[in-house]
């Protein structure tokens, strides 16, 4: 059974970075310490990234299961 992206119920703000280290099996905190420098480091690029994510990225929910 193939693995599918979705946002995360364990959320801060849209579950975008949780739903990522879920996905790809890392620690929350670790991915959200990343986005954060890259945020910063991209002249704030990762904020648009961010909110385009939280639109296509389907929210968890137990019929999407």
């Amino acid at each position: 059974m193939a693995k599918k992206l979705y946002r995360s119920d364990d959320r801060i703000l849209g579950g975008v970075c949780s739903g990522l280290a879920e996905y790809l099996d890392f620690d929350p905190v670790l991915v959200r310490l990343g986005y954060a420098a890259l945020t910063l480091f991209t002249a704030f690029c990762g904020i648009i990234f961010y909110i385009i994510a939280w639109i296509v990225i389907p929210e968890k929910n137990l019929r999407s299961l």
